[in-house]
């Protein structure tokens, strides 16, 4: 029978989600939680999509959050294949797309993003894929089993890189479609930019930057057949790869009166403008410590989790402010690229190590401070570069950060 009723309701089944229904459970809730999800499928980790499981690395059981057994055991209840089409917030309920209305005391909204989708002829053509759930995937590995050998990825930011990478393992000819002058133009600097263009150059990636697309060209049968840049080039494909950021999936709280910017406003404990109502992840644009105070959304695993427990805890009783150091990975070919901090606003870079070595770490700083670590294949500076950050450290002498023999622990 449908539960028209639910003590916490929460809305999206991704890591914040999850994360907050296990919190709430692990600080003692006893009340009754449900979780809304427009997956089918229990939840399921979100970063493997574009890694492990398109390689075929990882099953799906493996990258389940839980095993489907927990959720029941812990007494939370899963709707799935279920979205929210519109929230009462005086009222506290919720409305469900087959039209059925459920009641909460507390309403999390862990909805994350919808895939920016392209904006020119032929971005719903058939083997178009955007990679943000397993369903999308999915849709890419029987592309490939049928046959699918030429792929254009567009966006060379984490997602398209990572699906680059995994298509070239799979044996696929690969052209990269960037439309700035670099690769992760909006998230690194120029040193990491210049090493990743290099490095899937060398793996076999055709890389094309300063390239935007006019038109994704298909067949009599709606498949598509291939993409038009902006210089009038024709690039022949058999699938489309688009990874080209998030809208963020906010629509039914801004109806009902959330304040919102980018994303969904949230104060220090992740509360929206609504009584009662609290959103995580993705979605959730807060002020951030680690942002020099700036209000920014983080979409990143970390953000998603911590969030949660903030949310978990403020429930509880125990307002505690969302204070959580920033940190990301990505996986590419043999490369693991390990992010701490946020590089927002950085005036100078110094780099340790050598890039044609493959390990190496790019330091970001603002007036002389440590703000930012991005580390390939270098698992110590990653862990120290942390501690550093999170210790509030101040100005340090270039000199010493540049030194890769010089342990960064050193600098406590």
């Amino acid at each position: 029978m449908p539960v028209d009723h639910a003590d916490v309701v929460i809305v999206g089944t991704g890591h914040g989600g999850a994360q907050a229904a296990i919190a709430l459970r692990q600080h003692g809730f006893a009340g009754s939680i449900l979780m809304i999800g427009r997956d089918s499928v229990p939840p399921y980790e979100r970063p493997p999509l574009s890694k492990e499981y398109l390689a075929g690395d990882k099953s799906f059981e493996r990258i389940m959050i839980r095993p489907e057994k927990f959720w029941a055991d812990k007494d939370i209840a899963l709707r799935l294949g279920a979205g929210v089409t519109a929230i009462d917030a005086k009222g506290h309920s919720v409305t469900l797309a087959d039209g059925s209305v459920i009641s909460y005391r507390k309403l999390i909204w862990s909805g994350g993003g919808d895939p920016r989708r392209m904006p020119c002829p032929g971005a719903n053509l058939s083997h178009v894929f955007y990679v943000r759930d397993k369903a999308d995937a999915d849709a890419m590995m029987a592309a490939l089993a049928a046959g699918a050998k030429r792929a254009v990825v567009i966006g060379g930011g984490y997602i398209g890189l990572e699906a680059a990478a995994v298509l070239r393992k799979l044996g696929c000819e690969v052209t990269l479609v960037e439309m700035l002058p670099r690769l992760l133009a909006r998230v690194a600097g120029e040193e990491l930019s210049a090493f990743y263009a290099s490095e899937h150059r060398r793996q076999g990636v055709d890389v094309r930057l300063a390239c935007g697309v006019t038109e994704i060209l298909g067949d009599a049968d709606g498949k598509a057949t291939g993409v038009v840049l902006d210089d009038g080039t024709r690039l022949a494909c058999d699938m489309v790869v688009v990874g080209i950021g998030i809208v963020p999936a906010v629509g039914p709280l801004i109806a009902a009166g959330a304040a919102a910017s980018n994303g969904v406003d949230v104060d220090f404990c992740c509360r929206t403008t609504l009584d009662d109502v609290y959103a995580i992840g993705d979605c959730a644009a807060h002020a951030n410590d680690f942002a020099q105070g700036a209000v920014i959304r983080l979409e990143s695993v970390q953000n998603a989790h911590d969030m949660a427990n903030t949310v978990a805890r403020a429930i509880m009783g125990e307002k505690e402010p969302y204070h959580a150091l920033p940190w990301f990975w990505s996986n590419q070919y043999d490369l693991k690229l390990q992010t701490a901090g946020l590089n927002l606003g950085f005036d100078a870079t110094v780099l340790r190590g050598d890039p044609d070595s493959r390990k190496f770490t790019v330091v970001y700083l603002k007036d002389g401070k440590p703000i930012a670590f991005d580390c390939v294949n270098t698992m110590k500076d990653y862990v120290q570069g942390r501690k550093l950050l999170e210790s509030g450290i101040g100005k340090v002498d270039p000199a010493l950060l540049a030194d890769p023999e010089l342990p960064l622990k050193d600098l406590l």
